[in-house]
């Protein structure tokens, strides 16, 4: 750019300022920024969206306020913010020790075992069951009902619990008088680990129709949940009652087992002692007894007691449970 006669360079006035410039050097009808009148802090005219466009009117409530989102950067990434990644705290684990669940699985497959019995060879409803289904339907309701609660109690047999806790509880509004559908839900959920459910539906069971039966189940439930004076009522119960040997057998296992949950492993022995004598003949009950037996001397250090009763279990039945690892582990 060329000089005039006076040095100035040209297109300049007599100050050296443009042609078309105020005092301070700014364009006439710009603001101290700079910018144009009318504009926002970003230079954009009013009414304008980001890229310049028009903003159109909303059509409707939700729309506005779809709009009044996106205005403050909510639903997309804003082009011009930095984008910040959220901090979240690590999840803390407290860890309580092992968790013996051989008791717990224990006395469940016994409980589903007799549960699923209920369910006749004919495939017709155990008729206590039918009775108390009759007492609250007309008979085509009931019939219906029956077969549903059949379909539960046969999905409960079958391990698939997720399915016969959703059939029984799809009768909860038309059976909620009936204690079996309460069985369903209890017993399913608690093969589930669901133990405050399962808690919750045995005893709305129990409040309907007593059956000493469960009360094993409820007890271990109570157990899970840390509930040890529950624990000590339901073994009350069971004693007073003195019930099937087999269902006997699963109390004293709970109660034994929330003993050694409480760290009185010497208390736990004492109560199976008198299951430690072997009977003229074996069942089932008599292994599980023995194997909880072997896991409270394994726990409490007595290698030899533990191998003597796991290899108790295993000569009488070498596939039960994991009592061949444990042997192999001692």
């Amino acid at each position: 750019m060329g000089r005039d006669g006076d040095g100035r360079r040209s297109g300049r006035d007599g100050d050296g300022r443009r042609p078309g410039r105020d005092g301070d050097g700014r364009r006439p009808g710009r603001d101290g920024d700079g910018r144009r009148p009318g504009r926002d802090g970003d230079g954009r005219r009013p009414g304008r969206d980001g890229d310049g466009r028009r903003a159109r009117e909303p059509r409707n409530e939700a729309e506005r306020r779809r709009l009044a989102v996106r205005a403050k950067g909510g639903g997309s990434a804003r082009k011009d913010r930095e984008q910040t990644r959220e901090e979240r705290a690590a999840e803390q684990w407290i860890d309580e020790g092992p968790v013996d669940v051989s008791g717990l699985r224990l006395t469940a497959e016994a409980a589903v075992s007799r549960a699923a019995r209920k369910v006749r060879e004919d495939g017709e409803l155990d008729p206590e069951v039918k009775a108390d289904v009759a007492k609250v339907l007309d008979s085509k309701r009931a019939a219906q009902l029956g077969d549903r609660l059949r379909d539960a109690q046969n999905a409960l047999e079958r391990e698939r619990y997720a399915e016969a806790k959703r059939r029984a509880k799809s009768l909860m509004k038309e059976l909620s008088a009936v204690a079996a559908v309460h069985e369903v839900v209890g017993l399913a959920s608690y093969r589930l680990g669901q133990y405050r459910d399962a808690a919750t539906a045995l005893e709305l069971a129990r409040s309907l129709r007593e059956r000493v039966e469960d009360l094993p189940v409820l007890a271990d439930c109570y157990r899970a949940l840390k509930r040890w004076d529950s624990v000590d009522e339901i073994w009350a119960i069971l004693k007073e009652a003195s019930p099937a040997h087999d269902v006997m057998a699963e109390g004293r296992m709970v109660v034994a087992g929330a003993m050694a949950d409480r760290g009185d492993l010497r208390g736990a022995l004492q109560l199976m002692a008198k299951a430690a004598e072997i009977p003229r003949r074996v069942r089932e009950h008599h292994l599980r007894q023995w194997y909880v037996i072997a896991d409270l001397y394994d726990k409490a250090g007595n290698v030899q007691k533990a191998r003597e009763f796991f290899k108790r279990v295993a000569l009488h039945d070498p596939d039960f449970a994991d009592v061949a690892d444990r042997i192999g582990a001692l």
